[in-house]
């Protein structure tokens, strides 16, 4: 998720936009560059690296000028170096700009671009920006228009951060699908992806709505609507956020944050997959023996990913963890296996290995992570992107719900391309798909009962998770974080398998958290719960189905969907029961104890 800072006004803006950047790093990020600008010069400094190596190395001190725009870069497009960091430029090295955000059409618009006479230094998406809004600039009456006009072709999300040469008095921002936030100053202006950029400097912000951008001088500002450039009247809000607090975005922690950004890294993940998505299906159509490995969370993601298999192209795969991949399957990978590896990092050591030793039998390998330019990504055949952006709490939150969101892309794409799916049904459940970052939203409204959920549960000692079919690795995810955060045992289990042995478990009051949306296998979990209930337990269900209250303690009631989609919203609320009891707990949900983000050793 990449961090964008702006400034305007007397002080040396070189100055202003370091310590802004250092003020981001939170967000994580893998370079980082300036653009400032004295009268009609500007200067573009930028490279891979640390903020303070790169300041270093490079001089971002020393730059000139009172006003400026900075970056710091998670990589989406291209490999993080030095030429693929931000700031980047047109031809003729008069418009310099910063990006957040995927372009979706970014590959017919360099295409389109290229024939005209542009050249392009980069591989990044965001270089397109520069050079259509040059191009536009041709015929434009002036640079506002050209930026108007330029941006209005651009399909996916974007926050941006303009200079141009030629208007020495002024810097754009631009906010769409990606966060951006004025700072309203005393003669100077700044605009940032996040508060805590120029907290320092001023508490007074506008918060710029989507297809809104801005222009900014020293001593004023306008803000007006992309697609009409009418003028729009915005309140100015006071920040009473400590700095900690404004990293967080205001939420205590990391992991809250995390989860409440959930809908935006969907949507994020289906726009930067879009174009991509059917290169790979093209890639893997015909391979019949198809592997998934993974780890932890990542692991459950690949069940998910199995039963989408199963149901939507009608392979079979094996699913198995990642650390185990290798003493059982070396003699039974070679060149007709297509092995999927899920990795949040891409450096995860079981999974990199049972990578290896499939490349090395000859075996496809596709890779879906989170992290550009990490190990996983360099040893696959294939990389399909998450797109999350940085995770800073340990437990996985929407690097998970984006990893289902790319699986379901995919194996809808292998449907159309086999044919083993009808058209219309897989049309309904595209447009469903669009609609699961709004679903999302609704979820997550869910929040304030779920803490008062968390209160009447906080000592318990034992909990079990229950779902069937596609709801069973739900089941799994959920269990595992409430271990991983709270630290109280739970278990999550196929609900057939309860009267097989962890029924005996069961006794009054003990939670089951039952997955039951509606689909193939509701009735066969009612006849579950009611086992449950039969024994005392305290009956939390997630359904769609309002008949659940009937025989439930307490019914979380959920959006209705397609079964087939319902992995991506029915976890979210297990996250923030998770997340609750931690906290009540007393336990920092963003660093449980024993724990590492990734785990790189075997």
């Amino acid at each position: 998720m990449c961090g964008i800072i702006g400034y305007i006004g007397d002080r040396k803006a070189c100055e202003v936009i370091v310590r802004g950047l250092k003020r981001l790093e939170y967000r994580g990020y893998d370079s980082a560059g300036v653009v400032t600008a004295q009268g009609n010069e500007i200067e573009v400094r930028k490279g891979a690296g640390r903020i303070d190596e790169l300041a270093q190395r490079l001089g971002f001190l020393e730059m000139e000028g009172n006003r400026g725009v900075g970056h710091t870069r998670w990589a989406t497009h291209g490999v993080p170096n030095d030429i693929n960091a931000h700031p980047h430029t047109d031809c003729s090295g008069k418009i310099a700009l910063v990006h957040n955000g995927i372009i979706e059409n970014f590959a017919e618009l360099k295409e389109e671009l290229l024939k005209k006479g542009h050249v392009f230094t980069s591989d990044t998406d965001t270089e397109v920006i520069a050079h259509l809004i040059e191009e536009e600039l041709k015929s434009a009456e002036n640079f506002e228009e050209a930026l108007r006009r330029a941006l209005k072709r651009l399909r996916g999300s974007f926050a941006l951060g303009i200079i141009y040469a030629d208007e020495p008095d002024r810097i754009y921002v631009v906010r769409n699908e990606s966060p951006l936030v004025i700072g309203v100053g005393n003669g100077e202006n700044f605009a940032a992806s996040d508060v805590p950029a120029f907290l320092e400097y001023t508490n007074r912000v506008v918060f710029l709505d989507d297809g809104e951008y801005a222009i900014l001088k020293k001593d004023s500002y306008v803000v007006k609507r992309l697609d009409t450039g009418e003028i729009v009247e915005k309140p100015v809000h006071e920040i009473e956020w400590t700095l900690e607090m404004a990293e967080k975005a205001g939420y205590p922690h990391f992991m809250l944050k995390e989860i409440y950004e959930q809908p935006r890294a969907i949507r994020d993940a289906i726009h930067g997959n879009r174009e991509v998505i059917g290169t790979v299906a093209e890639e893997i159509a015909n391979y019949e023996r198809i592997i998934f490995v993974a780890m932890g969370t990542s692991y459950h993601a690949a069940l998910v990913g199995k039963y989408l298999f199963q149901r939507l192209v009608k392979r079979v795969p094996i699913v198995e963890e990642a650390s185990e991949f290798r003493y059982e399957f070396e003699d039974l990978v070679d060149e007709n296996t297509l092995l999927i590896a899920i990795t949040q990092s891409g450096e995860t050591a079981d999974t990199l290995a049972a990578m290896r030793l499939a490349k090395r039998k000859g075996a496809k390998v596709l890779a879906i992570v989170n992290v550009v330019g990490s190990m996983a990504t360099r040893i696959a055949d294939l990389t399909l992107y998450t797109h999350a952006g940085p995770e800073i709490g340990v437990a996985a939150t929407k690097t998970y719900t984006t990893q289902l969101t790319v699986l379901t892309m995919l194996a809808m794409e292998l449907a159309r391309k086999l044919g083993t799916i009808e058209r219309d049904y897989l049309n309904r459940l595209e447009e469903d798909l669009q609609r699961v970052p709004e679903l999302v939203e609704r979820v997550l409204s869910h929040d304030e009962s779920l803490r008062e959920l968390a209160e009447s549960l906080v000592g318990k000692r034992d909990f079990f998770y229950i779902g069937r079919g596609i709801g069973f690795p739900t089941a799994l995810e959920g269990a595992l974080k409430l271990k991983e955060i709270s630290y109280i045992h739970a278990e999550g289990l196929s609900a057939g398998e309860l009267k097989h042995g962890p029924l005996a478990l069961l006794e009054e009051g003990v939670p089951v958290v039952a997955i039951a949306p509606s689909g193939k296998t509701f009735s066969k979990m009612v006849s579950n719960i009611e086992e449950a209930k039969a024994r005392g337990a305290l009956i939390i269900t997630l359904s769609d189905r309002k008949e659940a209250e009937k025989f439930s303690d307490v019914l979380i009631e959920m959006p209705p969907l397609d079964e087939l989609l319902t992995p991506i919203t029915y976890v979210v609320p297990l996250q923030l029961l998770a997340y609750h009891l931690a906290v009540l707990r007393g336990n920092d949900p963003d660093k449980p104890r024993n724990l590492a983000k990734s785990v790189t050793v075997e």
